[in-house]
């Protein structure tokens, strides 16, 4: 037997990249069946799968189409398309999927109504009316609510594959074909009531599955829109023309007025200013900058215009790679999905089988066809997974309610179970533990020289001013008048008042604090600043002690204040960590064994909440950040974060007893079934009870977050 043919990978330098949408991914296998598949095209060198967000990205040779990847990707059973001509098809499937559960539940009201008649004792005509009058109802809602399990199970067959739409179509199917010729028949039995039971509890699980997973990670496309979208270039003659994002090179001389974003990298050839620099560092304090000064893309130049030589455009810019870690490490990872998602793949062969079985043998028995179709069915419906599925997503949906009533919103429901894992806790400083606004210290400040202060706050545009500007007139204090006020990019506000001289100066370092300089005449004062800690970080980091988690500070601010911060807190920290090594120190952790939650907010650490185990952003933090993170908390407090860590701890717990009733109820029901001792109706009405119960227990949790 020859050996097949290896298949034909093309060089790293020659490798272009799609990236396609698949809605029908909802499992691990699916992973495995898209990635083998799409690396069995030749010409294909990887495919990586994002589950989450429900895309594939594949690096290939440029001679590729996209219809060859949709091609073969439909070959195997899933339908997909280029992102950017259906970015919305996620989200369409989901509307679709929410309609079909609205008419499966008005279905299964209905008919359920009318059965209660029927088993009250309805015989003869009253009875057949009843039947009929079930089945005008329940025929067209089972062929609308039904497709999204009837079209998954027909892909599959028609690639002669299998998988859990298979069995829960046939069952559906094969009681509303017996139902339909009973009621035709005049038989005293029709299972309109079960099929359309057993189509909403489906429903049900895969709706709240899917309201978890469509909490998830979209900050790519917020991240990159910070970025200026045109830029001013000057040529070589000095005139200025627009020019877009997408059309600038690097070696472009560009001038950037006051309050533009920058649309690139580049080093600072001309002109003085501040910019604004969070969105990068996540430091609320804005940066001088002069010639010779790196600036980066969706940075703000916040006081006078400069001119920019770029060096890195479009994709090669630290905010595209700041977004391709961020997408990289942003996987789903949830071990109890996986767990369902490998019973769900044996779900369809062993169902199948004892389904067969369970025919035969009672047609061997002398049962009839009749009677063997009856059970058959009963055990297709019987041993459908629901209770299984609702396990994880059921427990997710409540706490993650509870915890959304105490000001944290959780975004991905597999968040949950790793932040219940987690076994330290790292956090970025400003923003974060602090409330990332600088606040003036004006203890030193002489009265008489307190209105001068503010009205050169009030002349100035720089962020301490500004939070100058703030404090003063809390204090009731009023402006002095100036005359002459004049503001130099760098240096401060100088103007005249009383015919003496006055200015606020330029920010300066001071043991580590940020700090400003007040100049009336001779006399000088410095106005500290300092960024005030949330009114409850203390208690919050002690909770989560308590819950045996390690917290450090892991900051891109300088030593001597994240030293402040940590003693303040009890804690160890860290200063002047780059982006580029938060993820590095996270990738250490967990080389070590642990399992690191990472809370921040600046743009800085949007690649490290994303790799981390599980992360949380304040709703302070970027865009980008708050798109990164698994869970946004609001307000002013860190408790949120504290209650999140106690309240994943006891999802977990109920989780688990819900996969063991889920089992227990298996192991009870299908002896059952097989043994003829259960009708179809009593089949669906007991997978709802196991349904209820998973849902009862999970109810339990609307409390969890205290």
């Amino acid at each position: 037997m020859n050996a097949p043919a290896a298949i034909d990978r093309p060089k790293a330098a020659e490798l272009a990249q799609t990236r396609l949408t698949i809605p029908g991914m909802r499992c691990a296998g699916c992973i495995a069946k898209v990635e083998r598949g799409l690396m069995a095209v030749e010409g294909v060198d990887a495919a990586r799968v994002n589950l989450s967000a429900k895309q594939v990205t594949v690096r290939h040779a440029p001679s590729i189409d996209d219809l060859v990847l949709v091609d073969a990707l439909d070959a195997i059973g899933f339908e997909a398309q280029a992102i950017g001509q259906a970015a919305a098809g996620p989200q369409a499937a989901d509307r679709e999927l929410i309609k079909a559960l609205a008419v499966a539940g008005f279905g299964m009201m209905n008919v359920m109504l009318l059965s209660v008649s029927v088993w009250a004792g309805a015989d003869g005509g009253t009875r057949e009316v009843f039947h009929w009058l079930s089945a005008a109802i329940a025929l067209p809602v089972i062929a609308y609510a039904g497709r999204p399990f009837f079209s998954s199970a027909l892909r599959a067959l028609r690639r002669g594959r299998t998988n859990m739409d298979v069995p829960i179509s046939l069952g559906v199917l094969l009681a509303t074909g017996l139902s339909l010729y009973e009621t035709a028949t005049g038989g005293a039995h029709a299972y309109f009531d079960g099929a359309t039971m057993l189509l909403f509890f489906l429903l049900a699980g895969r709706a709240l599955d899917a309201a978890m997973r469509n909490r998830t990670r979209s900050g790519i496309a917020a991240l990159l829109s910070r970025m200026g979208r045109h830029a001013t270039v000057i040529a070589e003659d000095g005139s200025a023309r627009r020019v877009a994002a997408a059309d600038l090179e690097p070696g472009m001389l560009t001038l950037v007025a006051a309050g533009d974003a920058l649309a690139a990298d580049g080093i600072v050839e001309g002109g003085e200013s501040a910019i604004d620099n969070a969105m990068v560092t996540g430091e609320s304090a804005p940066e001088s900058i002069g010639p010779g000064d790196r600036v980066l893309a969706g940075c703000v130049n916040l006081q006078a215009p400069i001119k920019v030589r770029l060096t890195a455009v479009a994709d090669d810019t630290v905010i595209a790679e700041i977004a391709r870690l961020m997408e990289d490490a942003g996987q789903s990872r949830s071990q109890y999905v996986r767990i369902a998602d490998r019973a769900a793949r044996l779900y369809a062969p062993v169902v199948h089988t004892l389904a067969a079985l369970a025919f035969v043998g009672w047609m061997i028995a002398g049962a009839g066809w009749h009677q063997s179709l009856v059970i058959a069915i009963a055990v297709l419906i019987i041993t459908c997974p629901c209770a299984m599925g609702l396990a994880v997503p059921a427990a997710q949906v409540v706490a993650s309610g509870a915890l959304l009533k105490k000001g944290l919103l959780v975004k991905d429901g597999s968040a949950l179970e790793r932040l219940a894992e987690a076994d330290i806790a790292l956090f970025d400083k400003t923003g974060t533990l602090t409330l990332g606004e600088p606040v003036a210290q004006l203890a030193h400040v002489d009265a008489h020289a307190r209105p001068v202060a503010l009205a050169l706050a009030q002349a100035s545009h720089h962020p301490l001013s500004r939070a100058l500007a703030k404090a003063l007139a809390a204090q009731g204090v009023k402006p002095a008048e100036i005359s002459s006020p004049e503001e130099i990019a760098g240096e401060g506000v100088f103007a005249m008042s009383e015919g003496q001289r006055v200015s606020l100066t330029r920010p300066l370092t001071d043991g580590g604090a940020t700090a400003a300089e007040l100049h009336i005449a001779r006399q000088c004062w410095t106005i500290p600043f300092h960024d005030a800690l949330r009114p409850d970080a203390g208690q919050a980091i002690a909770r989560i002690a308590q819950a045996g988690l390690e917290s450090r500070i892991i900051s891109g601010d300088r030593d001597a204040v994240v030293a402040g911060v940590a003693a303040d807190l009890g804690i160890s920290g860290h200063g002047r960590v780059s982006p580029q090594n938060k993820l590095a120190e996270l990738e250490r952790l967990k080389s070590a064994g642990y399992l690191p939650l990472m809370v921040g907010d600046g743009l800085n650490d949007g690649p490290a909440l994303a790799a981390a185990h599980v992360s949380i952003a304040p709703g302070t933090a970027s865009d980008a950040s708050q798109q990164a993170a698994d869970a946004v908390f609001i307000g002013e407090k860190l408790m949120p974060v504290a209650l999140a860590v106690i309240a994943a701890k006891r999802t977990m717990r109920v989780v688990r007893q819900n996969f063991g009733f889920a089992i227990a109820y298996n192991v009870f029901a299908i002896p059952l079934a097989l043994a003829g001792m259960v009708t179809p109706l009593i089949a669906a009405v007991a997978m709802s009870v196991s349904s209820l119960v998973v849902v009862g227990n999970s109810l339990r949790l609307a409390r969890a977050a205290r």
